[in-house]
């Protein structure tokens, strides 16, 4: 699923260092950090909802259309992600809002996030199943230490089953906003990966085209919080075109 690091989001394209992709990803981290005030609790609802058909269409638009004509498409309501299509080849496509993912993101209540997503079949039947419960919990009114332990409790029962290998989610709208900082929309693609932190993958390494944080909380202050949960680890990686093919470009610096 797309995830609560959407505002650390990059993009790369030809002839272009990687090493710059991880500086523009840091400063949008930095820039991010501001929006906890401009965002400081839940709007209205109404504020996440979208037209039905908008949404279908933007969900859809996170994965080329070879993969997300035939996946499966969740759309929000006023109680949570319902699915409005039934796929075929085991893909999700959904637009997360802020409150799907981790509970410390700076923008987690921005209203203006749409983050389109087209998660794998196995990151499907893990991470977006975690997002789901997280959204319908949030909408409902818990609180995080509830959701916390509503998360690990399905996780330990296997209600929402352990992560396989091979989970990932394409991020390539270009109508998506994932952050209030810059362009606020970046073409690229996630891993998701059941370890602690990004070591072994080079992730943030200087050079690196690679860039990763824990999946369960944005900042590394939440470190034994996220000791409570299963180790997942999400590795972001730019790509060069939107999922129609045309260029996405690097963000200026």
């Amino acid at each position: 699923m797309p995830t609560t690091i959407w505002g650390m989001r990059g993009r790369t394209s030809t002839g272009k260092r990687p090493a710059r992709v991880v500086l523009a990803l840091f400063a949008v981290i930095a820039a991010a950090a501001n929006a906890a005030e401009t965002y400081p609790r839940m709007a209205p609802v109404d504020a996440y909802l979208m037209d039905r058909t908008q949404e279908i269409s933007l969900a859809r638009s996170a994965a080329p259309a070879s993969i997300s004509n035939d996946a499966t498409i969740l759309v929000l309501t006023r109680t949570g992600y319902e699915t409005a299509a039934t796929g075929t080849n085991g893909f999700v496509c959904w637009v997360a809002r802020g409150f799907s993912g981790a509970p410390d993101w700076p923008e987690r209540w921005n209203p203006k996030i749409r983050a389109a997503g087209c998660d794998n079949p196995q990151a499907a039947r893990t991470v977006t199943e975690i997002a789901k419960l997280r959204t319908a919990m949030t909408l409902a009114g818990k609180s995080d230490t509830d959701i916390a332990h509503r998360i690990q409790a399905a996780m330990r029962s296997k209600d929402i089953p352990p992560l396989q290998p091979g989970a990932m989610c394409y991020m390539m709208s270009k109508s998506a906003y994932l952050t209030a900082d810059g362009e606020h929309d970046m073409a690229h693609v996630m891993f998701y990966v059941p370890f602690k932190d990004g070591a072994n993958w080079g992730a943030n390494a200087t050079g690196s085209p690679i860039f990763g944080g824990n999946y369960w909380y944005f900042s590394p202050e939440h470190q034994a919080d996220a000791a409570a949960f299963p180790p997942l680890s999400v590795f972001l990686v730019g790509v060069a075109t939107w999922s129609d093919g045309t260029p996405a470009g690097m963000p200026p610096m």
